[in-house]
């Protein structure tokens, strides 16, 4: 897609030349000005001047790394218009890219004091579903002021012996030669520890076995590490403030979460934090069984409800039923509000579809006798253990296409609490 730009590239050029003085180099020649600009490289100049001469831009097969570089050359270069337009294309086109390098772009885009918008972006989605990024091979390498940042951070949902495991493995990379100097090789082991097993404590050194084994940190007797004095000074970080209730699901992470309830509110497919709403766990198929009977009786006026499901093909289906089961007599209910939606496994965080009612009389079917689980028009639906998808379009946008089933693995249910 080719995004056209008029109204302000005069305006950014004006400023090119009269901020000139700003640049490394700046030589007049027979009327012509020579910007040395070394950081720039040549694929991103391309970008630059293409953008200079014809005012039109197609970032659409132009890697992240050259996308990354534009808005900082944008920057530095103070054009305004083409700046905030990277950095929109950055957040709204290139989410997946931004996560699988978010040690590249933080580093980055915090120098950048005008690129607020995608550092917020960047910090509340890690905040959101931080397990990918600290399992991440490029983790260990981010700057110490940005992961102190990190930690201090009261939104963090992070559990805190996974903020502690994390920081060792980062101060670890981030210490030279410290992994190499606690290696203990087995033949030390069972020459110079093996022989005082008999004057240790019979539990200190079952401890000092499972340590050296599979790392798990003794429970008894920490000893005070090595003072070494070019390590840095210690910091402290003040503890986080309690939160409310984590999310308890194994199908979907706080950030999907967060598209959800910003469905439920329609405010589009965002990522972006959504208090208003606490998913309260009720009902789990793996815990209380696939049973009709149990289903009911633990979602029964229960209010407005989110149901989970995750099939064999490691895909996710879902629906929000805004008004809740009663055990009416099997009868459709009537709301305008409900949706069906699915996210897909390859591509959990990009590629995520919604189909809301289009037959409010025909939303929600309630089953009085209980001989199903639950129907979304007819489109979503349980039979037996086969989830049954897009049979009949005529109540709901058709977001998943040809009909098709698949075996249900797990089903969880929310009650929807609205703060």
């Amino acid at each position: 897609m080719t995004s056209t730009f008029y109204s302000g590239l005069s305006k950014d050029l004006s400023l090119i030349l009269n901020g000139a003085d700003d640049f490394n180099v700046v030589i007049q020649v027979d009327n012509m000005i020579i910007f040395n600009k070394p950081n720039i490289t040549p694929s991103v100049f391309d970008l630059v001047v293409k953008y200079i001469y014809t005012g039109e831009l197609d970032l659409t097969k132009q890697p992240g790394e050259d996308i990354l570089g534009l808005l900082v050359s944008s920057d530095e270069l103070l054009i305004e218009e083409l700046f905030n337009h990277v950095q929109d294309y950055l957040i709204e086109k290139q989410t997946s890219w931004v996560q699988k390098n978010f040690v590249l772009v933080l580093h980055t885009v915090l120098q950048l004091t005008s690129c607020k918008k995608l550092q917020d972006h960047c910090l509340e989605s890690i905040c959101q579903d931080p397990q990918s990024f600290i399992s991440s091979k490029k983790f260990p390498f981010l700057d110490k002021d940005i992961l102190f940042d990190l930690l201090k951070r009261d939104d963090l949902q992070i559990e805190e012996i996974a903020a502690w495991d994390c920081l060792i493995k980062w101060g670890i990379e981030q210490t030279p030669g410290l992994e190499s100097k606690n290696k203990i090789s087995p033949e030390d082991f069972f020459d110079k520890i093996r022989p005082y097993k008999a004057a240790i404590p019979h539990h200190i050194y079952e401890e000092l076995e499972e340590f050296y084994y599979i790392k798990t940190l003794p429970k008894t007797t920490t000893l005070p590490p090595r003072t070494d004095k070019s390590l840095p000074k210690t910091i402290t970080l003040p503890p986080r403030k309690s939160k409310s209730e984590k999310l308890t699901s194994t199908i979907i992470n706080p950030k999907l979460a967060n598209v959800i309830s910003n469905w439920i509110d329609r405010n589009g497919t965002s990522f972006t934090n959504n208090s208003n709403y606490k998913f309260n766990l009720i009902y789990l198929m793996s815990r209380d069984g696939l049973n009709n009977i149990i289903f009911y009786d633990k979602c029964n006026g229960q209010g407005p409800l989110i149901i989970l499901i995750k099939v064999q093909s490691k895909d996710i289906y879902g629906g929000y039923n805004p008004i809740g089961y009663a055990g009416r007599i099997n009868q459709w209910l009537y709301s305008t509000e409900t949706f069906v939606f699915s996210f897909d496994y390859q591509d959990m965080h990009n590629n995520m579809k919604i189909g809301r009612t289009t037959n409010p009389s025909y939303s929600v079917y309630d089953h009085q006798n209980r001989k199903s689980l639950f129907s979304f028009g007819g489109i979503l639906y349980i039979n037996k253990l086969n989830l049954c998808i897009g049979y009949s379009i005529s109540n709901y946008e058709n977001i998943f296409g040809r009909a098709q089933s698949d075996i249900v693995e797990e089903i969880e249910v929310f009650s929807v609490i609205k703060e």
